[in-house]
């Protein structure tokens, strides 16, 4: 087999939500499965948290909604946090959607082509990204509330720092924009549940932490992803591999092809940094990220692999994401589609 396997433990999936669920403490915790639950396979992974308990998900636009709604039928909210956008009634109505209305002409727009659907708001109290401005949310609140709102949000933009003074400037806006307002409301995402109590209110959003992610250092590990090696092959001392001969050998090599490359989110400003592992054998990628193929030298391996870990219990996502110069969230958004995916669970 030539294709790489991306394995995912869904019982971890469901116990970093349970973890989390536990610190959000009096909070309800949902689950943020947008992207595909971050690239995992919604319908799957959706399943498992509300095998686990989740009753309240997060999608980015409501496109997403088709797979979560098939794999979790009636019954559990979802939550669109782009709002609704043009052409998305018809969607929002027949998939029971919640869209979190991002503006006022969201508001208007929603309230005349639904004006029995629930919605959401969402307020910006300083990442200048998505909702309403105070000013805008004091305008229009009473009209909003009178139409009893499922939920009022904000989303922090330094939670990863929990010593930024970005994270008390936005509680204290969020909680005079809406203290009183008899609404539930949500702040926290993963980093803001570990800010503490103060910034959970009524639902928090567990997203990055729920796959294995930063800033949550206790999430059990999710994914693992093997790739399988093609070809091993003898390289003389003073021989390159790869495009434009970037790597010479300086002794006698034992070269790894394995089949997966940039077009599988392996991104080529990785190699330099990149190891793969066998058995706990840390071997260095040489010469080139290709699109489909990368070479690594397995000399100080005793046989030839069958295959070698990119992601895995001897390097996380984190770890990964170090080596790229990026983040977890784009390394796991960016695991590409060419993969086999092998799902398990019932293990624990």
């Amino acid at each position: 087999m030539s294709t790489a396997t991306l394995t995912i433990d869904l019982d971890a999936v469901a116990a970093n939500w349970r973890a989390l669920a536990k610190l959000s403490g009096r909070a309800e915790a949902g689950a943020v499965v947008k992207a595909d639950a971050y690239g995992l396979g919604a319908g799957r992974v959706v399943r498992a948290l509300a095998q686990a308990g989740a009753r309240q998900f997060f999608i980015a636009v409501a496109e997403e909604a088709t797979a979560l709604r098939q794999a979790l039928g009636a019954g559990p909210a979802i939550y669109v946090l782009s709002g609704h956008m043009a052409g998305d009634t018809d969607m929002i109505h027949d998939l029971d959607l919640i869209p979190m209305l991002i503006s006022l002409d969201q508001m208007i727009h929603h309230f005349e082509s639904l004006p029995d659907q629930p919605f959401g708001i969402q307020i910006d109290t300083g990442m200048n990204r998505l909702g309403m401005a105070a000013a805008e949310w004091l305008a229009v609140a009473s009209l909003a509330l009178e139409r009893a709102p499922k939920l009022v949000m904000s989303h922090l933009a330094c939670a990863d720092a929990p010593d930024h003074p970005m994270n008390p400037d936005q509680l204290a806006e969020f909680t005079d924009l809406t203290d009183g307002i008899g609404v539930p409301r949500s702040l926290a995402a993963t980093g803001g549940i570990l800010l503490g109590p103060g910034y959970h209110f009524d639902l928090t959003r567990p997203g990055v932490g729920l796959y294995g992610g930063a800033p949550f250092v206790e999430a059990q590990p999710v994914i693992r992803l093997s790739l399988p090696v093609v070809q091993v092959r003898e390289v003389g001392a003073g021989e390159s591999v790869g495009y434009g001969c970037s790597w010479v050998a300086d002794r006698p090599s034992r070269i790894a092809t394995v089949a997966a490359g940039y077009a599988d989110g392996l991104a080529r400003r990785l190699a330099p940094a990149l190891r793969l592992y066998a058995e706990g054998v840390a071997c260095p990628v040489v010469g080139r990220i290709s699109m489909d193929l990368i070479t690594v030298d397995v000399t100080d391996l005793q046989g030839d692999p069958a295959v070698l870990d990119i992601l895995g219990p001897d390097q996380d996502i984190e770890a990964l994401a170090a080596a790229a110069g990026t983040i977890g969230y784009e390394v796991l958004t960016a695991l590409g589609a060419r993969y086999s995916r092998r799902y398990i669970s019932g293990a624990r």
